[in-house]
Order: structure tokens, then C-alpha cells, then sequence
């Protein structure tokens, strides 16, 4: 049975976890994800990015797969909470409930790449048109 302090400290350390991954906005995205993803290995909740999802099982299925299917199940829902608590509601899109963590961060990738290139663009034309006043 765990203890009361043992439950405490749990949540301290769940807390201070999620407290140290900044909210994601339009200039941190590299740092958001590398953060998320070593708090995600840290807490061992990664299991649903490291391995593709699997069949549900049934009747027939051994006790491994049944807990290897549990495992990623648990991963795959707690990695997508962290993931939603730290991203403004206005970066989520239409995600539905039954996507994977994996696919999930796959489609905000996508968007920061695009949003990435389009701002590199933008300094680019800038500081070619800039020029020099000298002193």
C-alpha cells in the first residue's frame, strides 16, 4: 500500500515536472519539444512514442500482450494530456481524442515547420533589404 507521504511526494514530483516544460508558443517550439520529450522519458510515459500502437487485444490474447497493450494505452493517454496542458488551445486544431501522442506531435511539427520557414523567409527579405548606416 502506498503511504500518504509517498503520494505526496508523486504529485510534487508530477508537478514540478510539468512546471519545468514551457506553455508552447510561436518561438519556442524546438525547446518546448525537447523538454516535453525528456520529462515524458524522465516519467517513463514514452512508451507510445518509442513503439507503434497496438491491436486491441482479445479473448485470445496472452497476459503479455494484454499488458503490453495496457502499458501503451496509459503512455498514449497521459503523454497527450501533458502535451494539451502545454499547448494553447489555439495550436490544438481539430484533434480528435483518438489520435496517438506520436501522430499528434507529428501534426504540430508540421505546423511550426511551416510557420519556421515562412518567419526565416521574412528576416531573410529584411536583412537583405537593410542597409547600412554606417558610423
Amino acid at each position: 500500500m502506498i503511504s500518504p507521504k509517498e503520494v505526496i511526494a508523486s504529485v510534487a514530483n508530477i508537478d514540478a515536472n510539468m512546471n519545468s516544460i514551457p506553455v508552447l508558443n510561436y518561438t519556442n517550439f524546438k525547446s518546448w519539444k525537447e523538454k516535453i520529450l525528456l520529462v515524458l522519458n524522465c516519467m517513463n510515459l514514452d512508451y507510445a512514442l518509442r513503439k507503434e500502437q497496438l491491436a486491441s487485444p482479445t479473448e485470445k490474447s496472452s497476459a503479455d500482450e494484454k499488458a503490453n497493450f495496457e502499458k501503451w494505452e496509459r503512455s498514449n493517454r497521459l503523454s497527450l494530456m501533458m502535451l494539451m496542458h502545454n499547448i494553447p488551445e489555439a495550436f490544438r486544431g481539430g484533434m480528435s481524442d483518438e489520435v496517438s501522442v506520436k501522430d499528434f506531435l507529428k501534426e504540430i511539427e508540421k505546423s511550426f515547420a511551416k510557420n519556421e520557414k515562412v518567419e526565416i523567409s521574412k528576416i531573410l527579405a529584411d536583412l537583405v533589404q537593410m542597409r547600412y548606416k554606417g558610423k
